[in-house]
């Protein structure tokens, strides 16, 4: 296969709007979990230590919490259909992308200085109108629908709408 069909496929399976994720960030990320037919949601809260191939289809945050002395890190893909939502709660400032180092510190020594954003602004996932604006219009474009028939119930639609008023 040519890589250009491999890209076809890869952003179609991309969400259409996603929250900007950074390193250092606190996000709560609610997840799909499966549990025999049932499907539960379930929220994972800590600090963003990795961010990788943020313009693919295969983007990837890696969130971290400390959990009862133990440290428990979860990897998601942000474009799975399992990755229900992610909302950054808390924006901190960090100089690399790889916050690694966090993994040996605890206490306050693992703090990481907060920095002022609009929370609302940001966690905002709404879908911008142009590209709402696209879809309808491939939509409307690529009916299937028997051209025959079409042309039957266009021509008698209006004969009957001037009985109607003639009567």
């Amino acid at each position: 296969m040519s890589f250009s069909i491999l890209k076809q496929i890869g952003d179609a399976q991309k969400k259409k709007a996603v929250v900007d994720v950074r390193s250092g960030d606190t996000v709560k990320v609610t997840q799909k979990i499966k549990e025999g037919s049932k499907f539960r949601l379930q929220v994972f809260e800590g600090v963003v230590i990795r961010v990788d191939r943020k313009e693919s289809h295969t983007a990837r945050i890696v969130v971290r919490k400390v959990t009862s002395g133990v440290g428990v890190e979860k990897s998601y893909l942000i474009h799975s259909p399992l990755v229900e939502k992610i909302e950054i709660t808390k924006r901190s400032k960090v100089r690399r992308n790889n916050l690694s180092y966090l993994r040996q510190r605890s206490g306050k020594s693992a703090r990481l200085r907060g920095k002022d954003f609009d929370r609302a602004a940001v966690n905002d996932v709404t879908v911008p109108e142009e590209v709402v604006e696209e879809a309808e219009v491939e939509v409307v474009e690529t009916p299937e629908v028997d051209e025959a028939t079409e042309a039957t119930e266009t021509v008698e639609a209006p004969k009957e709408a001037e009985e109607k008023t003639e009567a």
